[in-house]
């Protein structure tokens, strides 16, 4: 008894078959051309926020710039939360802020405060 040929045995079913094996990496409903596969990801977002200076800051370089600005004490003085006020850290801080809204957004708005800040030292 011999076992039975796994191969089609019509030259369409053939063809079906080496085209199946041969498109593997190519994703069902696209095409190659397709716009959005050519452009970044990246580039539609830097359009629509031109203006705002905290696009693409990460909350790490926010903490850090604090941190070196205003020094830890005074920023637990600024912004009353005991990341910044008991043995602070910028991995216990980033760890708060993360699942904390409301702290980020006074972090957040500490920030600019301090580019203001930055820029108006600069310019006097």
């Amino acid at each position: 008894m011999s076992t039975p040929e796994t191969t089609p045995s019509t030259p369409a079913a053939q063809a079906a078959q080496g085209a199946i094996a041969a498109a593997p990496d190519i994703a069902p409903n696209s095409t190659p051309d397709s716009p959005a596969e050519n452009t970044p990801e990246s580039a539609p977002a830097k359009a629509a926020q031109p203006r705002n200076p905290l696009h693409g800051v990460k909350l790490e370089t926010m903490v850090v710039a604090l941190a070196d600005y205003f020094g830890w004490d005074e920023l637990g003085q600024r912004i009353q939360i005991r990341c910044f006020q008991s043995d602070p850290s910028v991995g216990s801080s980033l760890k708060f802020l993360r699942k904390t809204p409301w702290a980020r957004e006074k972090v957040e708005s500490l920030y600019l405060f301090m580019l203001r800040d930055q820029r108006r030292n600069n310019e006097g």
